[in-house]
């Protein structure tokens, strides 16, 4: 076993993705979270399996029965809009190491026209800016055949400067 490896394993209940579990070890830098974000972006192209833009939340408990090496879970906190919608502040109390938007091929507006079928995704990395620690944050487009048609990561950014991080940190403020 690599002791330096990022594991992940998208799961789903009643075909639907309902998270990933973490092994390994978590990412500890952007370009890592960016990485995995592609991954998570990649299943989010598969039919059916994301119905609506969903909020993810990074947890470092582990599930029941884990697998050796198993670290945390990234689990579906709900959908961004609807009845069931995460509600502003969900996670004031208890931030986690990193909250991702995951949006279907139905809910993306693909970078380029030839692109169909092209999910999206962001993942935002919440710092402290009066510490000192900046804001993080990836965003990525992939094709159904995993083709990668959009990356970028930035460090030190304003949530309020792109949609996906702004309901991010939104549901993060109090």
């Amino acid at each position: 076993m690599y002791p330096n490896y990022i594991g992940i394993s998208p799961f789903h209940a009643h075909g639907t993705l309902q998270g990933f579990v973490i092994s390994g070890r978590w990412p500890n830098t952007t370009k890592e979270w960016a990485q995995l974000l592609v991954l998570a972006v990649r299943v989010a192209t598969l039919p059916g399996l994301l119905t609506t833009s969903t909020v993810f939340g990074a947890r470092e408990e582990l599930p029941e029965d884990p697998a050796p090496g198993t670290v945390g879970l990234v689990v579906a906190e709900g959908p961004v809009l609807g009845e069931s919608a995460v509600t502003p502040g969900r996670f004031a109390q208890h931030q986690p190491p990193a909250l991702l938007m995951l949006h279907p091929p139905s809910e993306t507006r693909p970078s380029l026209p030839e692109c169909v079928g092209a999910a999206s995704g962001c993942v935002l990395l919440p710092g402290i800016p009066y510490l000192g620690l900046e804001h993080r944050a990836a965003w990525a487009e992939t094709e159904p055949d995993g083709t990668v048609t959009s990356m970028v990561s930035r460090v030190g950014i304003d949530p309020i400067s792109h949609p996906d991080t702004a309901v991010l940190a939104m549901l993060l403020a109090a």
